[in-house]
C-alpha cells in the first residue's frame, strides 16, 4: 500500500555490499547513496559538495564504475557493490593512490580528494597505463578549487606504476 498521499515517507529494504561487507537496511525511498553512506553507515569520507552532481566530491565506485553518489538513489544501489574511500586502505596501510597523493602534494584543503581518488581508482582499474589526457578525462567532473590538478596528474602517473588492478 502506498503512503504517498498522507505525507508518510515510503521506506524500502535494501541489501548491498559496501567496501566488501554485506549491508542491509530500511531506508526512505528518496535517500541518495551519499546520504546512506554518510548518515546511515557513518562513512563520512564521501563528501557532498554541491549535492547536484556538479563537483564530483561524492564520487564512489558502484560495480566498478565511478558514480556521483549524490545523484544516485540508494535503492538503485541495492544488490550492487559499492567502494568508498574508506574501502581503499588495508588496515593502516594506505592504497598506492592515497600514498601518491601525499607524496606529490596532490591535495590542499582535501575536500575534493576522496572523489578524485575514487575517479582515479576507477581509471586505473580500467587502464593501468593512462596518459595525461586519460587522467584529465577521468577527473573531468571532479572540481578542485585549490587548483591541485598538476600534482594530481603527477600522483596518478606515479600510482599507475605501483597499482595492481583488482
Amino acid at each position: 500500500m502506498s503512503s504517498e498521499g498522507n505525507g508518510a515517507e515510503t521506506r524500502k529494504h535494501i541489501t548491498l555490499t559496501v567496501n566488501g561487507k554485506k549491508v542491509e537496511c530500511d531506508i526512505p525511498s528518496r535517500m541518495t547513496l551519499a546520504e546512506l553512506l554518510r548518515e546511515e553507515l557513518d562513512l563520512t569520507g564521501t563528501k557532498v559538495g554541491c549535492n547536484r552532481g556538479e563537483c564530483g566530491s561524492c564520487t564512489v565506485i558502484v560495480d566498478r564504475e565511478p558514480v556521483l553518489s549524490c545523484t544516485v538513489l540508494a535503492v538503485e544501489a541495492s544488490g550492487k557493490e559499492v567502494l568508498t574511500i574508506e574501502g581503499l586502505a588495508s588496515g593502516r596501510k594506505l592504497h598506492p593512490i592515497q600514498e601518491a597523493f601525499i607524496e606529490h602534494d596532490a591535495l590542499q584543503c582535501g575536500y575534493c580528494t576522496p572523489g578524485m581518488i575514487m575517479s582515479i581508482k576507477a581509471l586505473l582499474d580500467r587502464n593501468p597505463s593512462p596518459t595525461d589526457e586519460d587522467i584529465r578525462r577521468s577527473i573531468d567532473g571532479n572540481l578542485c578549487r585549490c587548483g591541485s590538478y598538476p600534482n594530481i596528474i603527477k600522483a596518478t602517473m606515479d600510482a599507475a606504476r605501483k597499482v595492481i588492478p583488482r
